[in-house]
């Protein structure tokens, strides 16, 4: 799908066909909307660099295009295998447009279309680099933010676990922590690589905001690094704690199957045909219900004393 966005007088405005300093935004492109960008003068490599979901962040420069490619976050939902992944989203800049190709839609090119970003201009291409790179890094840090509510959200039911769902559900957030270190990992290197270029060097501005794009990304890569940490930890204390939990239960119910057993062990011996004591009193019932009854009082008690139940 390729749809052609062009700020006109602070609004984005939709157009049928590419036009001066407009940005071509382009998800999962079929071949022939492959060939169309083709046409534009993108270069072959630029378009099927970012449909890779392999490729690593860097920049490449062809023929006067540059192609910086970024690792970005995608939410897939809390039900899937892996919450949250990353993806490749190639930026490819050319004299007269901007083109970001992307294998499936996401929220960071939603925000850019909604016009919720301040002072987003099509026609200034470096800026709205930078503009894209810092939403690209906010959405990292709000993602690890929902993660860390959700992983305390699951310490609260581990430790009255005894199933292994919750310690499993921890191990999908910790792929996920894993994929966010490796991209913002790239996607630093690749900043840092932008930074020594003289791409953002014609405007203070620029190289303002791109300072702003390298701690909100330094940020977030301190904040997996904590949170992958913690999980970890976690992880191997929930083991041990379900284990614990698992323990105590049957510890419970071996206590109760012993003081139950004890009525049974009574009942047994005097349901013998041979003789017994008291067998002929009148009362001889209820002393042997009695009798089973304290019995299984006193060893209850010896338990709860010891901690056994």
């Amino acid at each position: 799908m390729i749809t052609i966005y062009k700020s006109v007088e602070g609004e984005l405005v939709v157009y049928p066909e590419p036009v001066e300093s407009c940005w071509i935004n382009v998800i999962d492109p079929t071949p022939k909307e492959h060939a169309w960008l083709e046409n534009l003068g993108i270069p072959h490599d630029y378009i099927t660099y970012p449909l890779d979901v392999d490729e690593r962040a860097r920049t490449e420069r062809e023929n006067g295009e540059l192609l910086i490619l970024l690792r970005i976050p995608i939410f897939q939902g809390k039900g899937a295998d892996i919450p949250y992944i990353t993806a490749p989203l190639g930026i490819v800049i050319t004299d007269q447009y901007i083109v970001t190709i992307c294998k499936q839609d996401n929220n960071i090119l939603q925000e850019m279309t909604t016009w919720r970003v301040r002072g987003l201009s099509t026609a200034k291409h470096i800026r709205f680099v930078l503009r894209l790179l810092l939403i690209t890094a906010n959405t990292y840090l709000n993602y690890l933010r929902n993660i860390t509510k959700t992983v305390d959200a699951l310490e609260d039911q581990l430790q009255l676990s005894t199933r292994n769902r919750e310690v499993y559900e921890l191990l999908t957030y910790q792929k996920s922590l894993t994929y966010f270190t490796t991209a913002l990992k790239s996607n630093e290197l690749m900043m840092e690589r932008l930074q020594r270029s003289q791409l953002f060097k014609t405007f203070p501005e620029d190289e303002e905001l791109l300072e702003d794009v390298l701690t909100e990304n330094q940020q977030a890569i301190e904040m997996t690094n904590i949170t992958s940490n913690i999980l970890s930890g976690m992880m191997d204390a929930f083991a041990s704690i379900i284990s614990n939990n698992l323990n105590t239960v049957m510890k419970f119910l071996a206590s109760i199957t012993i003081i139950l057993s004890l009525p049974t062990m009574v009942a047994s011996f005097y349901g013998m045909n041979v003789q017994l004591p008291f067998m002929q009193h009148p009362l001889a019932f209820w002393f042997t219900l009695l009798f089973a009854v304290l019995v299984s009082m006193v060893v209850g008690m010896i338990f709860v004393k010891k901690d056994w139940i």
